[in-house]
């Protein structure tokens, strides 16, 4: 699978390196070079410096012939966008927006944008860890 990752912080490090270990193609865009860092010395795949919404940097990492993109830069509306670009534009198949934005992610989703919302993840994650606690079975 070719994949383009558009942002190279925690999470789009980890899954870059994990792809990439796993064999398959991958592009990491970030607009800071120094953010490369992250994915470590094994890291087999490509890296473009440039804005994830750049139609040229886009073309320079191969989205024309991308089975996924996925957006994790730390903006919700450049992952939005660099999403929207993705699927509409250059018909990639798996296209998905990190959205932190519950009410936001909920929207785009609402038009066809595969989003992934960590706030939502976290707080049910956490609501959960709550109620399994020894005091909430008490009530």
């Amino acid at each position: 699978m070719y994949v383009i990752i558009a942002g190279c912080g925690r999470v789009g490090s980890r899954m870059a390196r994990r792809l990439s270990d796993e064999r398959h193609d991958v592009v990491v865009i970030d607009e800071d070079a120094g953010s490369f860092r992250l994915l470590g010395e094994r890291f087999k795949g490509h890296r473009v410096v440039g804005s994830a919404i750049d139609w040229d940097v886009l073309m320079e990492a191969g989205i024309e012939g991308a089975d996924a993109v996925a957006a994790t830069t730390r903006g919700d509306n450049t992952n939005l966008i660099c999403a929207l670009i993705a699927a509409r534009a250059f018909e990639v198949p798996c296209s998905v927006a990190r959205v932190y934005d519950p009410h936001r992610a909920a929207a785009f989703a609402a038009l066809g944008v595969r989003t992934v919302c960590p706030t939502e993840d976290a707080s049910r994650s956490m609501l959960d860890a709550v109620l399994a606690c020894p005091a909430a079975e008490e009530e």
